[in-house]
């Protein structure tokens, strides 16, 4: 077996662990999360039962860690070639992929009877169809294929918000339908600020990114575009939810910070700059406070109103 291998001789109990936690890229599941309490919260009208929230923020967890198990697997020789991936556990053929397979299967059905026995079934089948999407239709079809991968492929990552919403109700309504379209429209500006940064290793492993494919002033433009949109969304929640005050304005300052930033940086594309000099990780480090904070203001709101 390969020095690299887990299953190698050498290997101590600490880097299996390591390696299996790897392949779930805990960072992505993180921002998942951030989407996923505040919107328990909004749909309670205050603070829902503590246990609640724990089987949530469990069953969700292991779903995504389920899909990124998957997506490890079937992106692993793309990942060998990105400069930026290149170290992930399957890309250095740490996991055998059999066994990731199986990690990703028990994962998954550990998630469903998590959120199906603790919160509901409506819950649980919420984040299958979302593992589906990520899986199937982002990573199998769309990636390697068209540069609105992210677009369509994205919606898997809009899921968390509509899980926490049904945890507690036990149904959708308008309100957790906008905080999924908040997340659909915020995921292309996000990824594609740092598809910028990456144009080079995306254009390695064969993916047709849209920095990859298109010139930097359309790329800027569609994440201008996108922002804007994202912004409008956000302000579409305080009539339907209804929120009191501080929803509405956090979320007119944070999004007029944003689309100052996107505008920015089509102004840079325009005037020809590029690679570092497009400052484009301003505007993907800013993506992620935004939403943070968007979606701190969501849960903390009905606290105070």
């Amino acid at each position: 077996m390969a020095v690299n291998s887990v299953a190698g001789a050498d290997t101590q109990p600490v880097d299996v662990v390591k390696a299996y936690v790897a392949l779930t890229k805990p960072r992505i599941i993180e921002l998942l999360l951030v989407t996923t309490v505040p919107a328990m919260f909004l749909a309670a009208g205050g603070l829902p039962p503590w246990t609640l929230i724990i089987v949530t923020l469990v069953g969700g967890t292991l779903a995504a860690a389920s899909a990124n198990t998957f997506n490890s697997v079937l992106d692993a020789d793309m990942d060998e070639k990105m400069r930026r991936t290149r170290r992930r556990p399957m890309a250095r053929h740490q996991i055998p992929p059999a066994n990731a397979v199986v990690f990703g299967i028990v994962l998954g059905i550990l998630a469903t009877l998590i959120l199906g026995f603790g919160a509901n079934w409506l819950s649980a089948i919420l984040a299958l169809a979302a593992n589906a999407i990520y899986v199937f239709v982002y990573t199998m079809w769309l990636k390697r294929r068209t540069w609105q991968n992210i677009i369509w492929g994205g919606i898997a990552g809009c899921f968390p918000p509509l899980i926490g919403w049904t945890a507690v109700t036990g149904s959708v309504a308008w309100a957790p339908l906008i905080l999924f379209g908040i997340v659909f429209l915020w995921t292309p500006p996000h990824t594609w600020a740092l598809a910028f940064r990456y144009k080079e290793d995306y254009a390695a492993g064969g993916v047709p990114m849209l920095s990859v494919v298109k010139p930097a002033p359309f790329v800027a433009m569609q994440i201008f575009s996108y922002t804007v949109a994202t912004v409008a969304m956000s302000l579409l929640l305080w009539p339907v939810a209804p929120t009191g005050p501080l929803y509405p304005i956090a979320a007119g300052i944070l999004g007029a910070v944003m689309i100052y930033e996107a505008a920015l940086l089509w102004r840079r594309a325009r005037a020809g700059h590029e690679g570092p000099q497009l400052k484009a990780m301003r505007l993907f480090h800013l993506s992620n406070t935004y939403l943070a904070l968007l979606f701190l203001a969501v849960a903390i709101d009905p606290l105070i109103f």
